[in-house]
């Protein structure tokens, strides 16, 4: 009776690792698993931003709309021009140049500061956050449809494990 054996299957391969293919012989000391996972988030957020852009400019937005939208938005619909340009890290005339460009399109209002009345904040029309809300769900579409592949656990390992290696970036970048 010929004897079988259990194969196990070949797991699915994507485009890192033929990238590592070709790699290893080249450079034998190369950490094929450093340069996959960096290969992999490298590719993964270049996708995220085409998608970005691309949801973006769907909703009739440019890239640094959305963001002065986005970081309004995150800021509960109104700031100051100085904490924008901090959260954007732009120079004033940027900012002042970006809200003018915002209040045109009827995203934002500038009124009087209720602490200062030679200053103004900055809000977020209903207008501005329906168009920031509606290119952000094209992106948030596209992080589940990836991220949906993993499991809860699995997603927040993977958070975890991306956490880690970034606190131990930004200590050093501090």
């Amino acid at each position: 009776m010929p004897e079988h054996r259990h194969q196990q299957p070949t797991p699915p391969r994507d485009w890192t690792d033929g990238h590592l293919d070709r790699w290893l012989p080249v450079l034998p000391g190369l950490d094929p698993d450093i340069e996959g996972a960096v290969t992999r988030m490298s590719r993964l957020t270049r996708h995220l931003g085409r998608v970005r852009e691309q949801g973006v400019a769907d909703f009739g937005l440019h890239k640094h709309e959305f963001d002065t939208l986005h970081v309004l938005a995150g800021r509960g619909g109104h700031a100051a021009p100085s904490d924008l340009r901090a959260d954007l890290n732009l120079a004033p005339a940027s900012v002042t140049g970006r809200l003018e460009a915002l209040e045109r399109r009827g995203f934002v209002l500038r009124t009087p500061s209720t602490e200062d009345r030679r200053k103004v904040d900055i809000v977020l029309t209903e207008a501005g956050r329906a168009a920031w809300q509606e290119a952000l769900d094209v992106v948030g579409r596209e992080e589940r449809r990836l991220l949906g592949v993993l499991s809860e656990d699995e997603r927040r390992t993977l958070s975890d494990l991306l956490r880690k290696v970034m606190l131990t970036q930004e200590s050093a970048a501090g």
